[in-house]
Protein backbone atom coordinates (compact mmCIF):
# COMPACT_ATOMS: atom_id res chain seq x y z
CA UNK A 1 0.00 0.00 0.00
CA UNK A 2 1.55 3.78 -1.01
CA UNK A 3 1.51 5.79 1.98
CA UNK A 4 0.56 9.72 1.57
CA UNK A 5 3.10 11.92 2.38
CA UNK A 6 3.07 14.06 5.58
CA UNK A 7 2.77 16.85 3.65
CA UNK A 8 0.21 15.95 1.25
CA UNK A 9 -2.15 15.27 3.50
CA UNK A 10 -1.30 19.01 5.80
CA UNK A 11 -1.97 20.73 2.00
CA UNK A 12 -5.41 18.56 1.30
CA UNK A 13 -6.23 19.37 4.94
CA UNK A 14 -5.73 23.03 4.55
CA UNK A 15 -7.87 23.00 1.05
CA UNK A 16 -10.33 21.09 2.65
CA UNK A 17 -10.86 23.67 5.53
CA UNK A 18 -10.20 26.96 2.88
CA UNK A 19 -13.09 25.53 0.67
CA UNK A 20 -15.27 25.02 3.78
CA UNK A 21 -14.35 28.52 5.41
CA UNK A 22 -15.28 29.72 1.61
CA UNK A 23 -18.56 27.96 1.11
CA UNK A 24 -19.69 28.92 4.29
CA UNK A 25 -19.08 32.92 3.86
CA UNK A 26 -20.81 32.31 0.80
CA UNK A 27 -24.16 30.88 1.55
CA UNK A 28 -26.92 32.55 2.87
CA UNK A 29 -27.92 31.25 6.47
CA UNK A 30 -30.82 30.36 8.41
CA UNK A 31 -31.57 32.46 11.19
CA UNK A 32 -29.64 30.70 14.27
CA UNK A 33 -26.80 30.27 12.37
CA UNK A 34 -26.44 33.86 11.84
CA UNK A 35 -27.56 34.26 15.58
CA UNK A 36 -25.03 32.13 16.19
CA UNK A 37 -22.29 33.99 14.36
CA UNK A 38 -23.13 37.13 15.67
CA UNK A 39 -23.16 38.58 12.05
CA UNK A 40 -25.81 39.58 9.32
CA UNK A 41 -25.12 40.38 5.66
CA UNK A 42 -27.45 42.51 3.88
CA UNK A 43 -27.36 43.30 0.09
CA UNK A 44 -27.72 46.89 -0.75
CA UNK A 45 -27.26 48.97 -4.13
CA UNK A 46 -23.89 50.68 -4.78
CA UNK A 47 -24.21 54.51 -5.41
CA UNK A 48 -28.13 54.71 -5.00
CA UNK A 49 -29.38 57.73 -3.06
CA UNK A 50 -30.98 57.95 -1.11
CA UNK A 51 -31.16 54.70 -0.20
CA UNK A 52 -27.82 53.52 -0.17
CA UNK A 53 -24.72 55.19 -0.93
CA UNK A 54 -21.18 56.64 0.26
CA UNK A 55 -21.05 60.01 2.04
CA UNK A 56 -17.99 61.09 3.73
CA UNK A 57 -16.55 57.58 3.39
CA UNK A 58 -19.47 56.20 5.49
CA UNK A 59 -22.08 54.27 4.19
CA UNK A 60 -25.52 55.93 4.58
CA UNK A 61 -29.26 55.90 3.12
CA UNK A 62 -32.39 55.03 4.52
CA UNK A 63 -31.98 51.18 3.86
CA UNK A 64 -28.48 51.29 5.32
CA UNK A 65 -30.39 52.75 8.62
CA UNK A 66 -33.02 50.07 8.13
CA UNK A 67 -30.35 47.32 7.80
CA UNK A 68 -28.69 48.93 10.73
CA UNK A 69 -31.50 48.52 12.96
CA UNK A 70 -32.52 45.34 11.75
CA UNK A 71 -28.81 43.82 12.80
CA UNK A 72 -29.68 45.40 16.25
CA UNK A 73 -33.24 43.93 16.84
CA UNK A 74 -31.31 40.87 16.45
CA UNK A 75 -28.32 40.89 17.78
CA UNK A 76 -25.76 40.54 15.69
CA UNK A 77 -22.96 42.90 13.64
CA UNK A 78 -23.75 44.41 10.30
CA UNK A 79 -22.13 43.42 7.59
CA UNK A 80 -23.30 45.56 4.17
CA UNK A 81 -22.68 43.62 0.76
CA UNK A 82 -23.05 46.34 -1.77
CA UNK A 83 -24.71 45.12 -5.19
CA UNK A 84 -24.64 46.27 -8.92
CA UNK A 85 -27.78 45.94 -10.30
CA UNK A 86 -28.34 43.51 -12.97
CA UNK A 87 -30.35 43.51 -16.19
CA UNK A 88 -33.49 42.75 -13.84
CA UNK A 89 -34.09 42.02 -10.65
CA UNK A 90 -34.21 38.11 -11.13
CA UNK A 91 -30.24 38.55 -12.07
CA UNK A 92 -29.72 39.89 -8.99
CA UNK A 93 -31.50 37.83 -6.55
CA UNK A 94 -29.56 34.77 -8.71
CA UNK A 95 -26.57 36.76 -7.80
CA UNK A 96 -26.86 37.68 -4.16
CA UNK A 97 -29.44 35.35 -2.65
CA UNK A 98 -29.73 31.89 -4.26
CA UNK A 99 -26.44 31.39 -6.67
CA UNK A 100 -23.89 34.30 -6.23
CA UNK A 101 -22.23 35.89 -8.51
CA UNK A 102 -20.22 34.39 -11.36
CA UNK A 103 -17.22 35.92 -10.07
CA UNK A 104 -17.12 36.43 -6.09
CA UNK A 105 -19.77 34.04 -5.16
CA UNK A 106 -20.88 35.68 -1.72
CA UNK A 107 -24.17 35.25 -1.14
CA UNK A 108 -26.01 37.70 1.04
CA UNK A 109 -28.70 36.68 3.94
CA UNK A 110 -31.20 39.17 3.53
CA UNK A 111 -31.60 41.98 0.28
CA UNK A 112 -32.70 45.45 0.54
CA UNK A 113 -35.38 46.86 -2.51
CA UNK A 114 -37.23 43.47 -3.37
CA UNK A 115 -40.40 44.16 -5.34
CA UNK A 116 -43.34 43.12 -3.07
CA UNK A 117 -45.81 42.11 -5.66
CA UNK A 118 -48.17 38.90 -5.46
CA UNK A 119 -47.87 38.62 -9.19
CA UNK A 120 -44.24 39.38 -9.41
CA UNK A 121 -43.95 36.63 -6.73
CA UNK A 122 -45.74 34.66 -8.94
CA UNK A 123 -44.12 34.87 -12.24
CA UNK A 124 -43.60 31.87 -14.35
CA UNK A 125 -41.56 30.80 -17.69
CA UNK A 126 -42.48 29.88 -20.75
CA UNK A 127 -43.14 26.07 -19.26
CA UNK A 128 -44.68 27.30 -16.04
CA UNK A 129 -42.14 26.87 -13.75
CA UNK A 130 -42.03 29.63 -10.91
CA UNK A 131 -38.94 32.10 -12.13
CA UNK A 132 -38.69 33.01 -8.37
CA UNK A 133 -39.21 29.80 -6.32
CA UNK A 134 -35.87 30.31 -4.83
CA UNK A 135 -37.07 33.50 -3.05
CA UNK A 136 -39.32 34.46 -0.51
CA UNK A 137 -40.37 38.56 -0.88
CA UNK A 138 -41.75 39.92 2.33
CA UNK A 139 -42.12 42.99 4.59
CA UNK A 140 -42.99 46.19 1.96
CA UNK A 141 -41.55 49.11 3.77
CA UNK A 142 -42.32 51.77 1.19
CA UNK A 143 -44.75 52.66 -1.60
CA UNK A 144 -43.10 54.14 -4.54
CA UNK A 145 -44.07 56.01 -7.52
CA UNK A 146 -43.21 58.44 -10.56
CA UNK A 147 -42.56 62.18 -9.53
CA UNK A 148 -41.68 65.31 -12.08
CA UNK A 149 -39.81 68.21 -10.93
CA UNK A 150 -39.92 71.07 -12.92
CA UNK A 151 -38.84 74.98 -13.88
CA UNK A 152 -41.56 77.44 -13.00
CA UNK A 153 -39.84 80.26 -14.55
CA UNK A 154 -40.48 78.42 -17.93
CA UNK A 155 -42.68 75.91 -16.97
CA UNK A 156 -45.66 77.09 -14.15
CA UNK A 157 -47.32 74.00 -13.86
CA UNK A 158 -47.09 70.16 -14.99
CA UNK A 159 -51.03 69.59 -16.02
CA UNK A 160 -50.42 66.60 -18.46
CA UNK A 161 -48.16 64.58 -20.16
CA UNK A 162 -48.82 66.59 -23.31
CA UNK A 163 -46.87 69.89 -22.80
CA UNK A 164 -44.06 68.12 -23.47
CA UNK A 165 -44.33 67.85 -26.64
CA UNK A 166 -43.83 71.72 -26.35
CA UNK A 167 -41.58 71.70 -23.49
CA UNK A 168 -37.64 69.94 -22.55
CA UNK A 169 -37.67 66.98 -19.99
CA UNK A 170 -34.73 64.85 -19.15
CA UNK A 171 -34.21 61.34 -17.70
CA UNK A 172 -31.97 58.58 -16.52
CA UNK A 173 -30.94 56.45 -19.71
CA UNK A 174 -32.17 53.33 -19.79
CA UNK A 175 -34.78 53.99 -16.52
CA UNK A 176 -38.99 53.42 -17.10
CA UNK A 177 -38.98 56.95 -17.54
CA UNK A 178 -36.93 57.65 -20.33
CA UNK A 179 -38.85 54.43 -22.42
CA UNK A 180 -41.67 56.61 -21.67
CA UNK A 181 -41.29 59.36 -22.58
CA UNK A 182 -39.57 58.14 -25.94
CA UNK A 183 -41.97 55.65 -26.75
CA UNK A 184 -45.73 57.00 -25.34
CA UNK A 185 -48.04 58.69 -26.82
CA UNK A 186 -47.14 57.67 -30.27
CA UNK A 187 -43.64 58.89 -29.11
CA UNK A 188 -44.52 62.50 -30.07
CA UNK A 189 -42.51 63.54 -26.68
CA UNK A 190 -39.25 61.90 -28.00
CA UNK A 191 -38.19 65.17 -29.42
CA UNK A 192 -38.14 67.06 -26.42
CA UNK A 193 -36.61 64.54 -23.91
CA UNK A 194 -32.84 64.15 -23.10
CA UNK A 195 -31.23 61.11 -21.33
CA UNK A 196 -28.56 61.51 -18.73
CA UNK A 197 -26.38 58.95 -16.66
CA UNK A 198 -28.44 59.96 -13.43
CA UNK A 199 -31.40 62.05 -12.14
CA UNK A 200 -28.90 64.07 -10.41
CA UNK A 201 -27.28 64.47 -13.25
CA UNK A 202 -30.74 65.17 -15.18
CA UNK A 203 -31.55 67.87 -12.41
CA UNK A 204 -27.86 69.55 -13.00
CA UNK A 205 -29.08 69.91 -16.23
CA UNK A 206 -32.38 71.54 -15.56
CA UNK A 207 -30.29 74.04 -12.84
CA UNK A 208 -28.33 74.77 -16.18
CA UNK A 209 -31.50 75.48 -18.63
CA UNK A 210 -30.69 73.04 -20.69
CA UNK A 211 -34.25 71.05 -20.24
CA UNK A 212 -37.52 72.61 -18.16
CA UNK A 213 -37.69 69.23 -16.15
CA UNK A 214 -36.78 65.84 -15.14
CA UNK A 215 -38.96 62.55 -14.48
CA UNK A 216 -37.86 59.83 -12.15
CA UNK A 217 -38.42 57.95 -9.10
CA UNK A 218 -40.58 59.95 -6.57
CA UNK A 219 -37.79 59.12 -3.57
CA UNK A 220 -34.78 60.33 -5.53
CA UNK A 221 -36.70 63.37 -7.38
CA UNK A 222 -38.09 64.74 -3.81
CA UNK A 223 -34.41 63.55 -2.24
CA UNK A 224 -32.97 65.63 -5.18
CA UNK A 225 -35.18 68.62 -4.84
CA UNK A 226 -33.38 69.30 -1.36
CA UNK A 227 -30.92 70.77 -3.50
CA UNK A 228 -32.19 73.17 -5.51
CA UNK A 229 -34.13 76.19 -5.05
CA UNK A 230 -37.43 75.23 -3.82
CA UNK A 231 -39.01 78.29 -4.94
CA UNK A 232 -38.43 77.89 -8.68
CA UNK A 233 -38.02 74.27 -9.00
CA UNK A 234 -40.91 72.85 -7.46
CA UNK A 235 -42.17 68.81 -7.64
CA UNK A 236 -45.20 68.48 -9.91
CA UNK A 237 -48.78 66.70 -9.12
CA UNK A 238 -49.75 65.40 -12.58
CA UNK A 239 -50.45 61.66 -13.65
CA UNK A 240 -48.60 59.92 -15.58
CA UNK A 241 -51.04 57.74 -18.21
CA UNK A 242 -49.87 55.08 -20.24
CA UNK A 243 -46.52 54.09 -18.24
CA UNK A 244 -48.71 50.95 -16.64
CA UNK A 245 -48.24 51.02 -12.46
CA UNK A 246 -48.44 54.33 -11.18
CA UNK A 247 -46.90 52.99 -7.88
CA UNK A 248 -45.67 49.73 -6.37
CA UNK A 249 -44.23 48.69 -3.12
CA UNK A 250 -40.93 48.09 -1.97
CA UNK A 251 -40.26 45.46 0.44
CA UNK A 252 -37.21 42.66 1.28
CA UNK A 253 -36.12 39.18 0.11
CA UNK A 254 -34.47 35.84 1.78
CA UNK A 255 -33.69 32.60 0.72
CA UNK A 256 -36.77 30.70 0.41
CA UNK A 257 -35.51 28.10 2.86
CA UNK A 258 -34.83 30.82 5.09
CA UNK A 259 -38.06 32.06 5.94
CA UNK A 260 -37.94 32.37 9.73
CA UNK A 261 -35.27 34.97 9.18
CA UNK A 262 -38.03 36.66 7.07
CA UNK A 263 -40.48 36.60 9.41
CA UNK A 264 -38.16 38.11 12.07
CA UNK A 265 -37.08 40.83 10.26
CA UNK A 266 -40.66 41.52 9.29
CA UNK A 267 -41.54 41.94 12.76
CA UNK A 268 -38.87 44.75 12.98
CA UNK A 269 -40.31 46.28 9.54
CA UNK A 270 -43.86 45.81 11.09
CA UNK A 271 -42.42 47.91 14.12
CA UNK A 272 -40.91 50.66 12.33
CA UNK A 273 -43.64 51.23 9.93
CA UNK A 274 -46.79 51.01 12.57
CA UNK A 275 -44.96 53.12 14.86
CA UNK A 276 -43.79 55.81 12.59
CA UNK A 277 -40.09 55.32 12.78
CA UNK A 278 -40.25 54.55 8.78
CA UNK A 279 -41.72 58.45 8.39
CA UNK A 280 -39.30 59.80 10.41
CA UNK A 281 -36.52 58.20 8.64
CA UNK A 282 -38.01 59.15 4.93
CA UNK A 283 -38.10 62.62 6.87
CA UNK A 284 -34.53 62.41 7.85
CA UNK A 285 -33.49 62.45 3.87
CA UNK A 286 -36.04 64.63 3.28
CA UNK A 287 -37.29 61.99 0.81
CA UNK A 288 -41.77 61.57 0.82
CA UNK A 289 -42.64 58.88 2.10
CA UNK A 290 -46.08 56.73 1.67
CA UNK A 291 -46.96 53.57 3.64
CA UNK A 292 -48.03 50.44 1.45
CA UNK A 293 -51.36 49.44 1.98
CA UNK A 294 -50.40 46.54 3.55
CA UNK A 295 -50.34 48.32 6.73
CA UNK A 296 -53.66 50.21 6.60
CA UNK A 297 -55.40 47.92 8.82
CA UNK A 298 -51.71 47.09 11.14
CA UNK A 299 -51.94 43.98 10.04
CA UNK A 300 -49.07 41.70 11.92
CA UNK A 301 -45.98 41.08 9.41
CA UNK A 302 -46.40 37.71 7.33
Amino acid sequence: MQLVKPFRVIFILLCLITVSALSAFGEARSLDDIKDSGLIRIAVYTDYPPFSFIENDSPTGIDIDIAREIASALGVELELIWMTPGETTEDDFRNYLWKGHIIHRIKADVMMRAPYDPSFSQKRDDVGLLVNELVHMFAPYQRESWQIIHNTQTLPEVETMGMFQYHTIGAEIDSIPHFYLTSAFGGRLREKTSHYGSNAEAIDAMKAGTVEAVMGLRSQISYLSQFVDNEQYRLASNAFPLIGKQKWDIGLAVHTNYRALGYEIGDVITRMVVEGDMQRLFEKYKTIYEMPPYFAGNESSE
